[in-house]
Order: C-alpha cells, then sequence, then structure tokens
C-alpha cells in the first residue's frame, strides 16, 4: 500500500523541480548515485563532439589569423652565391647581393581585407556551432538520463504486476479445478502473466542499452554498475507560440549560423568588388653587394651597402581574375540568402510543430495521471472492501494489475512530455538557460 501511495504522490507532482544539489561522482566500487546536472556536467566534460567542435573553433581562429597576415610587417634576409659574366643579375633579374633584408607590409588591398573580414564571420559561425554542439550533448544526455529514470520506475511497477498475475493464476487455477471456472480462464490468466514477462524483457534490455549509452556519454568504463537520481524537469510557462516562434528566430544558433555565415559571404563580395582600386604596399630592402659580381666594371662607383624604401601600388587595368572572383562572391552571397531565408521558414515550422507536440503531449500526460488516479482510487476501494470480505482476492489482485499498467502508461507519457519539451527549449535557443 505505501507503494501505491508513493506512486501516487509522484504522479500528482509530475514534472518537479530540477534538483541542483551537488553529488560527487565516485569511482570505481564507492560509488553514489548521479544527477541530472552531474550527468550533464560529465558529459560536457567528455564529448568528443564537443572535443571536434572546439577543434574546428581553433581551426578557424589560426585561418583568421592568416589572412590577416599580410596587413602586419614581415621580414625577409638571404645570402648565396652565384657566378657573374657580364651585368651583374641574378635569375630573378635583381642585383646578387652577399646579404639582403627585405620588408613587406601590405597597408590598402580590399580582396584580402575582405577575406579577412569574412575569416572573422567564420570564427563566429564556428563559435555558434561550439555551442550549438554543446546544446545537442546536454538535450541527448537529459533524454537518455530522464528515459532510464522512466525505465526502471516502469521495471518496478511490471514487477508488482507479475506478482498479481502470478496471484491471479493461482487463484484460477483453484477455482478451475473446484468447477468454478472454465478452463479457458486458465488460459486467459496465463495469458496475461506471459504479456506481463514480455514487457519486463523489453524493459530490461532498455535499461541495459540505456546504462551503457549513458556511461558512454559521461566516461564511465562499461560494466559498471549506474545509480541515478530519479530527478525530473522543473515545469516550463506555456508561451504562446508566436512568442515561441520570435524567440527562436532571435536566439536559434542554426538561424544565428546561417545569419553570420551571409554576412561573411557579404564581407568577401565586396573585397572582391575593391579589386578594381588599386592595392598599396610600403617596402623595403637592404642589400650588401660584392667586387667579386664586377660592379666596377659596369658602374662608375661601387657601394657596397644598399637600402631601399618606399610605397609600392599596383592598379589593375584589366584583370579576368577580378571579374570572375566578384561573380563567384555575388552568387555565394545569393545562394547564402537563400539558404538564410529557408532556415527562417524552416525553424518558425518547426517551432509551431514542436510547440504544438509539446501541447499535446502535456494533455495526454494529464490524461494518464488522472486515469493513474482512478485506477489507484478503485484499488483503494477493493482492498477496503476484500477487508470487509464484501469482495475477493482475484478482483483485487486483478485491479492491482490494472494501476501497474496504468502507473506504466503515466510514466511512458510523462517522458514523451519532458522530451517534447526539452526540444522545444532547444529550438527556441533556451536550453542554456535551463542547464547554464
Amino acid at each position: 500500500m505505501n507503494d501505491h501511495r508513493r506512486a501516487a504522490a509522484l504522479a500528482t507532482f509530475g514534472i518537479c523541480g530540477l534538483l541542483a544539489g551537488p553529488t560527487a561522482f565516485a569511482q570505481e566500487n564507492d560509488q553514489q548515485p548521479l544527477t541530472l546536472r552531474r550527468a550533464l556536467t560529465l558529459a560536457v566534460e567528455n564529448s568528443s563532439e564537443l572535443a571536434l567542435a572546439k577543434a574546428r573553433y581553433v581551426v578557424a581562429e589560426q585561418q583568421e589569423a592568416q589572412a590577416r597576415a599580410p596587413f602586419y610587417p614581415s621580414l625577409f634576409t638571404g645570402s648565396g652565391a652565384a657566378y657573374t659574366y657580364g651585368f651583374p643579375m641574378t635569375p630573378g633579374g635583381a642585383a646578387p647581393a652577399v646579404f639582403n633584408l627585405s620588408y613587406i607590409q601590405t597597408l590598402f588591398n580590399p580582396p584580402l581585407r575582405g577575406q579577412a573580414r569574412a575569416a572573422e564571420q567564420r570564427v563566429e559561425v564556428e563559435r555558434l556551432g561550439l555551442a550549438r554542439s554543446r546544446d545537442a550533448v546536454i538535450l541527448r544526455t537529459a533524454l537518455v538520463f530522464l528515459d532510464l529514470v522512466q525505465v526502471r520506475h516502469a521495471l518496478e511497477a511490471q514487477r508488482r504486476a507479475r506478482d498479481a498475475a502470478r496471484r491471479i493464476q493461482d487463484l484460477t487455477r483453484s477455482r478451475v479445478a473446484e468447477g468454478k471456472e472454465l478452463p479457458i480462464e486458465t488460459v486467459r490468466a496465463e495469458l496475461s502473466g506471459a504479456r506481463t514477462e514480455q514487457r519486463i524483457v523489453q524493459l530490461e534490455g532498455r535499461e541495459d542499452a540505456l546504462v551503457t549509452e549513458l556511461g558512454g556519454l559521461i566516461g564511465r568504463r562499461s560494466g559498471q554498475p549506474l545509480q541515478v537520481v530519479p530527478e525530473t524537469l522543473a515545469p516550463q510557462v506555456e508561451q504562446p507560440t508566436g512568442d515561441l516562434v520570435g524567440l527562436a528566430l532571435a536566439h536559434n544558433t542554426e538561424l544565428q549560423q546561417a545569419d553570420v555565415e551571409r554576412r561573411a559571404r557579404a564581407d568577401r563580395l565586396e573585397g572582391e568588388r575593391g579589386g578594381y582600386w588599386p592595392s598599396v604596399d610600403l617596402v623595403s630592402e637592404y642589400a650588401t653587394l660584392a667586387k667579386v659580381n664586377n660592379y666596377d666594371e659596369f658602374f662608375q662607383k661601387f657601394q657596397r651597402h644598399n637600402l631601399n624604401a618606399g610605397i609600392q601600388a599596383r592598379w589593375s587595368i584589366f584583370s579576368a581574375h577580378t571579374r570572375s572572383a566578384v561573380r563567384l562572391a555575388q552568387s555565394e552571397l545569393q545562394l547564402g540568402e537563400a539558404e538564410l531565408k529557408r532556415k527562417r521558414e524552416e525553424i518558425e515550422l518547426t517551432v509551431r510543430r514542436e510547440s504544438q507536440r509539446a501541447r499535446e503531449l502535456k494533455a495526454v500526460r494529464d490524461v494518464a495521471g488522472l486515469e493513474l488516479k482512478l485506477a489507484q482510487e478503485s484499488l483503494r476501494i477493493l482492498q477496503e472492501r476484500f477487508q470487509a470480505e464484501r469482495t475477493n482476492l482475484r478482483d483485487v489482485e486483478g485491479a492491482r494489475l490494472e494501476e501497474s499498467d496504468k502507473w506504466v502508461a503515466f510514466l511512458q507519457a510523462d517522458y514523451a512530455s519532458q522530451q517534447a519539451q526539452l526540444e522545444l527549449l532547444r529550438t527556441t535557443g533556451q536550453l542554456g538557460r535551463l542547464f547554464p
């Protein structure tokens, strides 16, 4: 009876507040129960998906640094030896030198500046991708954790139902032996027990798979027992669909990534269009010459140390590369704008569907909770009548069996409602608020 009262209490509470108390995650044999928040922390720390997203973010930062490198000073030095016959000249056309030092820095180059700005925007794209991956890890871990909680509760209910089914089978056999029931009732009782046993086998397999999956998510070795604290999500205030759509358009990471990528392509187009303007570089070169290269035979005065410094401007009169680069950047920008528009439409449709699904599943959960409450009240009444010898034990055990089935149905409806709630929070960009 105490078990049924605890079940009724949990059914009444529904989606209760999320417990945030820190619970130490012990290793080896001294393990304490795992809380939802601790599981999420461990999953974020051990996620290979997040590690990959962080690596992509670092690569994007380095690509941005490389794109901006021409606008910073660069020094080059070198030396060499060459045989000179006739006018002193290297294969590149410059004067041969014992030692040279070159300095170059780009001051104005619109195509390179556009590439650098686009690279900066793509760093933001990868940062948003990192946040998106974190949300995905949190969502997956929370769903596995909550599913494991409801499966274990369902297993407890089905095992109680199995005991009740066995008692019904014993009573039915006795009544058939006494001639009070037809033999077919024995088959019905056995069939009911077999169905309960089938559900137990299915739930045990599901439990094993969820324990393995959760252990992999939190970085725990397989084969170790995993105890979890039965937590559920805090109830969320129901919001109008229009407000949810607005939140998604403002905070959805996929949409933000598409918007930033569009801005990156716009910066690239602006830079390529600037390719019709001149590029300006700050250049300087120092060279140490030697008479061994016959300078004194071709020049009236030999000077060992030589320095050149100035600004070099190049203006493209006709460049097929610039024209093709502008056209390519234009087509990429048009593609980005089309993708952004399609993503907005897709996100809005997804939010409306998920909002409606969350409302429907919440209604299903409420109905399942009332059916469970009704079954528990019917069981209580039958138990009181049995104590007053106004009904038989078979009716009581049948009501107990029905109550267990309703309890499992409520658990499944409760999990489905929480799953829909989490998916809606992720789409609208609110998952980070729930699990900061």
